[in-house]
């Protein structure tokens, strides 16, 4: 921006040529600062602004922008679409985030602001508005959701009501720590069966569409246990696949169609639970479980990290990975034996913790109580 482009308008607003030269050394100021916005960006409205930042995110998987959109279309906009994009305040803000809180969970709440700030953020970038009204904005606390304990007695009654197919995909779930999204979109090529190994790096979304993993460390190749690669190769067989059907999905519906998550938990899933006697339980969970299993069995952090596709080891541990029963007893009889020896008798408390110690099972250690995995749906 030149200085004769700026004073032209400005003259036209002022009412002296002093004024409008005040004003220009002011703007030129923000310009400088970083701290300038275009006037005439500020008075879009947030209709507008919502329409241009979606249009903006079209490198966005295609089920992330239509989940963007309808936070936008049904929560945002029916309160602030008419307003102009420069008069939105953080009370303006405050009061959106104390509507939803009212009748929507602290996850959902926490995931439209995201979506409402990142559109902020996005007429903040573009030089539209110089702060964003998103600030200092207090949200819910999302608590985390503990989840009902599974032995391996469980998970097997499961597996017998899913039925061979689906019991394969629940262990991959839970074994793997697999997503639904990444169970899904896996396919023939993806499976070797001679380096017992399965190679994840597309996902299935809910629009059908196979795409990237979020992020690079979502990309992975994770060795597997020779009984669950047999069951990966019966089940192929089972289906009458080969190595060259290599863009065949392994796991379809009934009908031999693409996974869909809603109706595979409404028709599969759900269904199968509650007559192994676990209702609610979500695949997602068996990832948690599988989290747990890493960290109990002793495998090292950076290692589970991986396994599960996380971008961190803090993912891994402080949202995934549950303390065991089992484990909580063993550190009682440690500690206390180390307090006060004179107490423990050596073979009883032995004896006790190798009573307590995880079985290995299926690649993934389960505790005689179980463990006690967590996270959002899928």
């Amino acid at each position: 921006m030149t200085r004769s482009e700026a004073i032209l308008p400005i003259r036209a607003a002022s009412k002296s040529k002093a004024d409008a030269h005040a004003h220009l050394s002011l703007v030129e100021t923000e310009i400088r600062r970083g701290q300038w916005a275009d006037p005439d960006g500020g008075r879009l409205t947030v209709d507008e602004l919502a329409a241009l930042w979606l249009e903006a995110g079209a490198v966005k998987r295609s089920s992330t922008r239509a989940r963007d959109e309808t936070i936008l279309r049904l929560r945002v906009l029916p309160m602030l679409g008419k307003k102009k994009v420069s008069s939105v305040t953080p009370v303006d803000i405050i009061a959106l985030v104390n509507t939803w809180t009212l009748r929507q969970a602290p996850s959902t709440v926490a995931r439209q602001y995201t979506a409402t700030a990142a559109m902020f953020s996005f007429a903040v970038d573009s030089e539209r508005i110089v702060r964003t009204p998103c600030r200092r904005i207090r949200l819910p606390q999302v608590p985390i959701v503990e989840r009902p304990e599974l032995s391996t007695d469980e998970l097997t009654r499961l597996g017998e009501e899913l039925g061979k197919d689906y019991a394969v995909m629940m262990w991959c779930a839970a074994v793997l720590g697999l997503r639904f999204a990444e169970c899904a979109g896996l396919t023939v090529d993806r499976v070797d069966l001679t380096s017992e190994t399965v190679t994840v790096d597309r996902q299935l979304g809910r629009d059908g569409v196979l795409s990237r993993p979020k992020s690079a460390a979502g990309r992975r190749t994770l060795a597997c246990p020779s009984w669950l690669v047999t069951e990966l190769g019966a089940l192929r067989a089972r289906r009458g696949l080969t190595g060259d059907d290599g863009n065949a999905f392994v796991f379809v519906s009934p009908e031999g169609a693409p996974l869909h998550y809603t109706n595979w938990r409404r028709r599969v899933w759900g269904p199968a639970c509650e007559r192994a006697g676990l209702p609610g339980l979500r695949l997602h969970d068996l990832r948690s479980l599988s989290a747990t299993a890493l960290v109990a069995t002793g495998t090292n952090v950076k290692t589970a990290q991986r396994r599960l596709g996380h971008s961190s080891a803090s993912v891994t541990l402080d949202i995934y990975a549950r303390s065991t029963k089992a484990a909580d007893r063993e550190a009682a009889e440690r500690v206390g034996a180390y307090l006060r020896p004179s107490l423990a008798h050596a073979g009883h408390l032995v004896g006790s913790m190798l009573a307590r110690q995880p079985a290995l099972t299926c690649a993934f250690a389960v505790g005689a109580e179980g463990l006690e995995p967590p996270t959002s749906a899928v």
